[in-house]
């Protein structure tokens, strides 16, 4: 059954705590497991365009499931932010930037979080207007201290990192005032979504959804 899913959000930064960062071979999982982060609090659902099963993940859940926000994640070119927006996208993510894809993602007509890495590139994105950012990769970038000390002197800069984030340091970005969220796989495990297990999704997302935001 079909729904129209509801108008898309004032920052998709404000949803949850945690985006969760999907990665899908099967378009059949996908609306089960959508449905199972949902029901665990987590209505933000980040689907990486690094499977050939992505945009059909991403149309199967934004036609199905709509009380959840689907986005895309690993956009980068502007042919991959139209296909996701056509496919039923509520938000793009990028693991970095361009001017030409900054462009493309601006006239998609949804949310967008481009990627940073450095502060010139946080600066850069500040000059044209754009306040929030997905901080990747983020603990490889020099993780919770580096974006603390960006807090100072750039404290219009909000931030959801991504990439080597689990439950173990979760809190840690989360207690930073210019963190609203963060993204990562922790609560779906590969071998729960190959054996079909949502339930146990579910309690996973729930709890990550329990995580308290500094911001």
């Amino acid at each position: 059954m079909t729904s129209q899913p509801a108008s898309l959000p004032a920052s998709v930064l404000d949803l949850a705590p945690v985006i969760p960062v999907v990665v899908l071979d099967d378009v059949a999982d996908a609306v089960p497991l959508a449905r199972a982060l949902v029901a665990g609090g987590l209505p933000a659902i980040e689907v990486t365009l690094r499977t050939p099963a992505a945009l059909g993940a991403i149309r199967a859940i934004a036609h199905e499931v709509p009380d959840a926000l689907v986005g895309a994640g690993t956009v980068i070119t502007p042919e991959q932010a139209r296909d996701s927006v056509n496919a039923g996208a509520r938000f793009l993510v990028s693991p970095g930037w361009t001017d030409l894809l900054l462009d493309a993602m601006q006239a998609s007509g949804v949310p967008y979080l481009p990627g940073v890495s450095t502060t010139s590139e946080v600066v850069a994105l500040l000059e044209r207007g754009i306040q929030e950012m997905k901080f990747f990769p983020a603990q490889a970038a020099g993780g919770a201290p580096y974006l603390k000390s960006l807090a100072g002197p750039l404290p219009q800069a909000r931030f959801c990192p991504t990439g080597g984030i689990g439950a173990e340091n979760a809190l840690d970005y989360l207690q930073l005032p210019n963190v609203a969220c963060v993204g990562g796989t922790w609560m779906i495990p590969a071998d729960a979504i190959a054996a079909g297990d949502w339930g146990r999704i579910e309690t996973l997302a729930r709890e990550a959804s329990g995580l308290t935001s500094g911001s």
